[in-house]
């Protein structure tokens, strides 16, 4: 059995944005001093969206246009967070990035036959809502630098609000939760599917925030979700993206992954199958995990090499795919936060894994055996807070920290070290 490893990875970006690759010069940038301006912001965007995609479709958009409202008016906002929630204080701020897995638009119809063919992903019946990319960023407030975590998806976690569930994979949190709403409102009597699609969604959303800030014990401050279609979207507008495989790979009964050794050159439907596969793979879902980061740094490449930026019609591409796949947290002026990422000027980012004890299969199911109070030191030590007081566990939520015993994990690969800017990255 092979199983995503947990060890922390890191990784530093070092201050360049433009492409390095021997015999391609960079791009000359645009001589307008505001389109200037704008574009070095959103590259800066890019860097942050080494971890996920979405926010350089968004700045990057949003900004070249030089449309805010029509920006911000596009695309659907989320009170998931809540009022009362905590807030981080100081002026940091913790993002956590939702990739969701589902054959579903908005309004939970199916996604139409030849976009579901391109993604080789079933017939809008299968799947369903799990959460099964989550990333949680850091920004401090002083711009020094990102320190973002990968959530492993099959992390076995306390619940709450779900019923029948005290302990369930992270991945499950928005789904489980998202089903028992819908129920609950069709008891009541509600019968528009629009209706309960959008309830349960938001339920989901909730649920799968209060899930990760009890398991990380800091606040969540902005999310941003992603459907399963946006890579394949993204992919598309910018005209493919450039990867490089280490090994052939033929995975053709499962993400439709079929692809020869070396760098090669990917549309929309074969980029998602890309970064879908794990079948096959000997690290499974550490090596999706290089997957998508070889990914995101191949459309960052692409976004600051291609033009993407001063092109109106890939700009109108990226502007209806965000706001086709996309969600964000209310009152998340993108405008103002890209600003101020590009006044900053390049940001190192730090990547890292939350740490997993052991595998286990509980219920038929593989999953990851975890330490919540080990995991909520090491995040706040990266984010540069103070340990949460006593000794027992965590003030949040009770977890006492009591590890079960420890087997030795298999070897799972180096994480993907190239950087954004530098060229293809070679990866499993």
């Amino acid at each position: 059995m092979t199983r995503d490893h947990g060890s922390p990875l890191t990784r530093r970006e070092p201050a360049r944005c433009g492409p390095r690759r021997v015999g391609r010069p960079v791009a000359a940038a645009s001589r307008a001093p505001r389109l200037g301006r704008l574009r070095r912001a959103c590259l800066i965007l890019v860097r942050l969206c080494a971890a996920v995609v979405a926010l350089a479709v968004l700045a990057g958009t949003g900004m070249a246009w030089s449309a805010k409202n029509e920006v911000e008016s596009g695309f659907t906002h989320s009170t998931a967070i809540g009022q009362d929630a905590p807030r981080s204080r100081g002026g940091a701020v913790n993002i956590l990035l939702i990739g969701l897995d589902t054959r579903k638009d908005l309004d939970g119809n199916d996604l139409p036959p030849e976009v579901l063919a391109a993604l080789h992903a079933g017939d809008g019946t299968e799947g369903g809502y799990n959460a099964n990319s989550l990333i949680l960023l850091h920004i401090p407030a002083d711009l020094s630098r990102i320190v973002a975590f990968s959530i492993p998806r099959d992390d076995y976690v306390r619940v709450t609000g779900i019923p029948g569930y005290q302990q369930i994979k992270i991945k499950e949190a928005y789904g489980l939760k998202k089903a028992a709403v819908q129920a609950a409102l069709i008891e009541q009597g509600e019968t528009d599917p629009v209706a309960l699609e959008r309830r349960g969604r938001e339920a989901g959303r909730a649920s799968v925030v209060a899930t990760v800030r009890d398991l990380v014990g800091v606040p969540i401050d902005r999310f941003a979700e992603i459907s399963l279609a946006g890579f394949y979207d993204l992919a598309t507008a910018i005209g493919g993206v450039e990867v490089c495989l280490n090994n052939a790979v033929d995975d053709g009964a499962y993400s439709g992954a079929v692809f020869p050794a070396g760098p090669q050159h990917l549309d929309g439907a074969q980029a998602l199958a890309f970064v879908r596969q794990r079948h096959g793979l000997q690290h499974g879902d550490l090596d999706r995990t290089h997957r998508q980061q070889a990914f995101l740094t191949s459309v960052a490449t692409a976004l600051s090499e291609a033009g993407t930026l001063t092109d109106l019609s890939k700009l109108t591409a990226l502007m209806d795919a965000a706001h086709r796949d996309i969600v964000l947290s209310e009152g998340w002026n993108l405008f103002d936060f890209a600003r101020d990422l590009g006044a900053a000027g390049s940001l190192p980012i730090e990547f890292r894994t939350l740490p997993v004890l052991r595998y286990d299969v509980i219920d038929g199911q593989d999953v990851n055996i975890v330490d919540p109070a080990a995991i909520k030191r090491e995040v706040r030590a990266a984010f540069g807070l103070h340990p949460l007081p006593g000794p027992a566990g965590d003030e949040m939520t009770g977890d006492t920290g009591q590890p079960g015993a420890t087997l030795p994990l298999p070897d799972a690969g180096a994480p993907v070290t190239s950087v954004i800017g530098d060229g293809v990255v070679c990866v499993d």
